[in-house]
Formats: structure tokens, sequence, C-alpha cells
């Protein structure tokens, strides 16, 4: 019998190579966060304690490998660990609910700009299909002297919500158990808000993901939105209308191949100035418009 003490480095190394195996787009870094998680440590103590050889507990390793294999069955790290980090906001998520993602921390910074720069000392943002609750979240705590409502409909969803809602301590923040699609959701505040945000699902139907962990963890509901993907759009659309007073900002993640088409929609419906902006890696995945 083998009882060679198992180090953190030797941890590090297996479980790097077990979910590089399984096709994990980032094992070393999941691999780290995994051994951060079950010994409460940063990713950075976790890599001195392997600069150090410093010894993994039997327990430790036992625990470690238990999470390393639910995610090698590629079930999301978030999943696993219960947390998803957002901005500056450390979001409670798990099944039913959609797992935020880095791309949307830059979507949601038109919106904290707008809501700054906005002429009145109390704006207003909504946030149709708040999920988590990342979106309205960080704009309730980045812009404090904004009064933000979030909606979310998903009865799997809304435990998540409400939870982080409470946790965040933003009194200015208010959820709000609602469809986007509802003529009369949130009405009075018609004409008043000053900027409408949104990560609607956007999948077109026949679209299956190709990542695992979307494909089979992600709630169905957040994901696909109808035949070419945009009916919560054409939708969401009509609602913001409703909602926002003339000059107020709309603001609309999406697909990178989905820009022009929202843009066609946008003005068809009467929006102002709409305009598509990429992300970090250069892909169209956000769409603003102008009320008139």
């Amino acid at each position: 019998m083998n009882t060679t003490p198992v180090t953190i480095r030797g941890l590090l190394s297996e479980v790097t190579q077990q979910l590089s195996d399984a096709g994990v787009p980032t094992p070393a870094v999941d691999a780290a966060l995994l051994i951060g998680f079950v010994t409460d440590a940063s990713r950075g103590r976790v890599q001195a304690m392997a600069l150090t050889d410093a010894s993994a507990d039997a327990s430790v390793v036992e625990k470690v490998r238990e999470l390393a294999s639910r995610r090698a069955a590629r079930e999301p790290l978030q999943h696993i660990t219960g947390t998803a980090a957002f901005r500056s906001l450390e979001l409670a998520v798990g099944p039913g609910v959609f797992v935020p993602r880095p791309e949307t921390e830059h979507v949601v910074q038109f919106a904290i700009d707008a809501l700054r720069q906005a002429a009145r000392p109390e704006p207003i943002a909504v946030d149709l299909g708040s999920g988590s609750g990342a979106i309205a979240l960080s704009l309730a705590v980045e812009v404090p002297h904004a009064r933000v409502f979030g909606v979310e409909k998903s009865a799997d969803a809304l435990p998540w919500t409400r939870r982080n809602f409470e946790a965040s301590g933003a009194a200015n923040a208010t959820l709000v158990e609602g469809d986007l699609v509802d003529p009369a959701l949130l009405a009075e505040l018609d004409g008043t808000v000053d900027v409408v945000i949104s990560n609607p699902p956007y999948v077109p139907a026949d679209a299956v993901p190709r990542d695992p962990e979307v494909r089979l963890f992600d709630p169905a509901m957040a994901l696909y939105g109808g035949p070419d993907g945009l009916d919560l759009v054409r939708a969401l659309s009509h609602t913001a209308l409703r909602l926002a007073h003339p000059g107020a900002l709309l603001v609309i993640e999406h697909g990178e191949l989905q820009g022009e088409e929202i843009r066609g929609i946008l003005a068809a419906d009467g929006w102002r100035a709409a305009s598509t902006h990429p992300d970090l890696t250069g892909r169209d995945r956000a769409t603003t418009a102008l009320r008139p």
C-alpha cells in the first residue's frame, strides 16, 4: 500500500491532468480553484502551497478528488462551489439559474455609465430577466443613488435571485416577480426609466450549445429564444419603450451574429441610434439604443 503523503503540488498536477483529459477549457485554473474551495484558500495561496511542497491532508485529497470528478463530468465549477464572481459581487448560484458570464460584466458597464451620467438625483434602471441578479445588483451596488428593479419570472431561478438580493444589502434594489412580456409590468414606472437592460435568452431553438456546461446545466428558459433566438428581444423592445423616458438607454446582450438583426428590430420599433458593440475578444456582444 502506497503511504507516500500527497502534496498540494501533486494534487494540483493530478487534478489538472484529469480535467484536461475531460476537455475542461481551463483545467489548471479550475484545479486550483477546487483545491482552494476545499482548503478555504485563495488561488494564489494554493499556488504558494504548491511551490513549497506543502502536504495535503487525506480528507482534503478525498474531497478534492470527489469534486474533480464532478467537474470532469462537466458540471459547472460554479455549481460545485455554489458561487459565481461577477464584477464586485459574489453570487450564490446552482441548478435552475443561469450562471453569469464574464462577458456580461462588460455589457453592464454601458448601463452603469448611463446611470452615473443621468441628470437626475435618483435615476431608475430596470433589468429584465434578472436570473441570479448579477446585472441588477451590480447597478445597485455601483450606482448607489439609483433605484434598480430586477424582474424575474422563473420559479427555479427566483430562490437564487431572492437570496442574492437579500445578501447584497442593496436597499436601492427591488426584486419584482414578473414576466417581461406582461403589458402591465411595472406600469407605475411608465415613461420614467433611465436605463433598461437585459441579457435575454437568445439561442435559436435548434442551435444546441456546444459546451456541456451550458447544454446540460443552464436552464433552457434562460438559453432559448424561439426559432431565431430573438422572440424575447422583440418583446423587451416593446416593454422598454413603454418604461423608458425620451433619451433613455436600452442595453441588450446577444450572440455575436445577431447585432444587425437586433438593430433592425429596434429601428422598426422606433428606437434611435442603435449601435452594436464588441466585447474584449472582438465579438459583437451588446446592442444599445436611445428612446425617441
